[in-house]
């Protein structure tokens, strides 16, 4: 069976972590979104893939290659407009036939949950999961072990069944999608609908893992879970003085200096250089060569290659995109905060600050819980940051 992955996407609510990466690129736990689920696949000995592809392509398709590495037989399509995921998997209408999977490329997926919806032996079925948040998410009702009907983001509850973006289709379904087009209508949840009345589509659950990156602050949540499963891999130099507990992971040429501790699970990439006097909390990913200057602590939270962070700093609950770097006492906790996405605002329960990458700040910067600072800022020494910073911002 072949499996289409619909990675074309920009992700616009996740700017500005998106500014010069696809969202399905984006590291969790020092790995693309878009591996999990290539790797996900090549566990279920699903290996020709057709990988749609749009924004960044080209990001893509040199980490990918043909899919030999990875265990996979990788071709390419283009979606040059993102329109939505039923027009990007319409895009590769010619490279299918019969049966074949669907699978979006920007969620954390575990091969349980591509091997339930295989074993069901269904098709067309969609794996669906229970939530608690369904209005963001093409919600379904059941009925007689059929969905009955999908609801796209319903304002009002209608069910807490969401779909997840995974199904088992038929080369039926492009009539479906093709009809929707035509109509405006663009999501693969509409020709799923759509479908319904000339085909029964099956429901599969499933306990493995599926996490959606929504917002900047769903990463956290993703490397978390990814964090979960780590294989402890110690390179690189420690120091004597250093303590180490739980599941660790540090990357060759990787320098951990005295009297700095490691809580796991944490993983840490390549050619870093950590401490002294470092305190790392659970759940922080941290790229290659990154630098982690004295007394600082960093909790919960993803820092992207090549960042340095200054002595006597303190990041809790933050993302840090690809090259951020700080002078001393950066202060960015983390706490419940109203966060400003796309002028929209989330109450999010624990939230320290998003920054975009290459922006850099001088010395004790503070940064409010809940901001997000764009790519290309630069912030001046003794700023407080309270407001949302478009990208390329001057802070003086």
């Amino acid at each position: 069976m072949k499996a289409v992955i619909l990675a074309a996407g920009e992700g616009m609510r996740l700017r500005p972590l998106t500014v010069s990466e696809p969202k399905v690129m984006i590291p969790v736990a020092n790995r693309p979104i878009l591996e999990y689920v290539v790797d996900s696949l090549v566990k279920n000995d699903v290996h020709d893939v057709v990988m749609v592809v749009g924004y960044r392509k080209e990001r893509i398709m040199s980490h990918f290659e043909d899919g030999k590495k990875f265990g996979a037989r990788i071709e390419y399509v283009v979606q040059d407009k993102q329109l939505g995921n039923g027009h990007a998997l319409l895009s590769a209408k010619d490279r299918l036939s019969d049966e074949f999977m669907v699978l979006p490329g920007d969620n954390v997926i575990d091969s349980r949950a591509v091997g339930d919806l295989l074993r069901s032996g269904a098709c067309p079925s969609a794996l669906v999961v229970e939530s608690e948040n369904p209005s963001k998410y093409g919600v379904v009702t059941l009925e007689k072990g059929e969905i009955k009907s999908v609801h796209e983001k319903p304002a009002e509850m209608i069910s807490n069944i969401i779909l997840t973006g995974m199904y088992c289709l038929t080369d039926r379904i492009f009539q479906f999608i093709e009809q929707c087009i035509s109509e405006g209508e663009y999501g693969l949840s509409n020709a799923v609908q759509l479908s319904l009345g000339a085909q029964a589509v099956t429901p599969v659950f499933s306990d493995g893992l599926w996490i959606d990156a929504v917002y900047p602050w769903d990463l956290l949540e993703l490397n978390s879970a990814a964090l979960e499963n780590l294989a402890v891999r110690t390179s690189g130099k420690i120091e004597s003085q250093v303590a180490l507990a739980g599941p660790i992971g540090i990357g060759e040429e990787t320098v951990i200096r005295a009297g700095t501790t490691i809580y796991g699970p944490v993983l840490i990439g390549d050619g870093c250089d950590i401490g002294p006097n470092v305190t790392i909390f659970p759940s922080t990913s941290i790229g290659n060569s990154v630098t982690i200057e004295p007394y600082t602590m960093v909790k919960n939270s993803v820092l992207m290659s090549n960042c340095s962070i200054g002595a006597h700093s303190y990041l809790s609950h933050c993302v840090l995109g690809y090259g951020v770097k700080s002078q001393s006492h950066l202060m960015a906790p983390g706490a419940e905060a109203y966060v400003n996405i796309s002028d929209e605002f989330f109450k999010v329960p624990h939230i320290g600050s998003i920054l975009g990458e290459d922006t850099s700040f001088g010395t004790g910067v503070a940064i409010e819980p809940g901001t997000v600072v764009g790519a290309g800022c630069k912030v001046s020494s003794g700023s407080r940051i309270t407001r949302n910073l478009p990208n390329r911002s001057l802070v003086t």
